[in-house]
Order: C-alpha cells, then structure tokens, then sequence
C-alpha cells in the first residue's frame, strides 16, 4: 500500500485548503485512516480520523469546526478540508492508514501505513 499526501501550500491565515490523501494498491475500504500533523521541534499529534464502517468521525480539538474529513471510495482517497486556517496549523500534514479494529484513533501507534506529508504553511 502507498498512501500519497498532496494538497500543501503556503497561504494565509483565515484561507482554505484541502488536502487529499490517495491510496494505491489497495481501497480504504475497510480500514480507518487518519490525519496527522507534525511542527518543527514537535512532536506529530493527531487531527483527524474516519472509519467510514462505523460511522466515526473525529477531531482534534484544535481543529474542530475547521477541518473536515471526508473519504471518496470511488477515487479512493481522504480528504482533509480546512478552513480558517491559522499560524498555528503550519506543519507537515500526514496521512495514515490502519485497521479498523484497533484502539484510539488519536494515536500514531494504531496506523500502520503512512504516506510522505505534504507542507502547510499559514501566515499571519
């Protein structure tokens, strides 16, 4: 499986992005997959997750009302949608695959592909 994280860029605070998150060589079906993010000299900490099996969304708390996460099984890709972006969201943004029965979906440890990141810078 190869996860590719796309999307990133620089804009301003207040602005929108939205990252994708496509899969290849096997669906998301079947699987939770989640977005994390990682500031310089942080350590990552997660943001978003979806298990469309089980109806489950979640957020951050830092993000919530902001981002959305959405998965588009036709095109087999996550979406990260974000608005009202601020300073604080700059980051490398990852996107993560795991099983659908695997504990807390805020923790790193229960994905186990990862895709490459992509960049997201905020001004103020």
């Amino acid at each position: 499986v190869q996860l590719q994280a796309s999307g990133g860029g620089l804009v301003q605070a207040g602005a929108s992005l939205r990252l994708s998150c496509a899969a290849s060589g096997r669906t998301f079906r079947g699987y939770r997959v989640g977005w994390f993010r990682q500031a310089p000299g942080k350590e990552r900490e997660f943001v978003a997750a979806i298990n469309k099996n089980f109806g489950i969304t979640t957020y951050a708390d830092s993000v919530k009302g902001r981002f959305t996460i959405s998965i588009d099984d036709a095109k087999n890709t996550v979406y990260l949608q974000m608005n009202s972006l601020k300073p604080e969201d700059t980051a490398v943004y990852y996107c993560a695959r795991g099983p659908l029965y695997s504990g807390s979906y805020d923790s790193a440890r229960n994905y186990d592909y990862w895709g490459q990141g992509t960049q997201v810078t905020v001004s103020s």
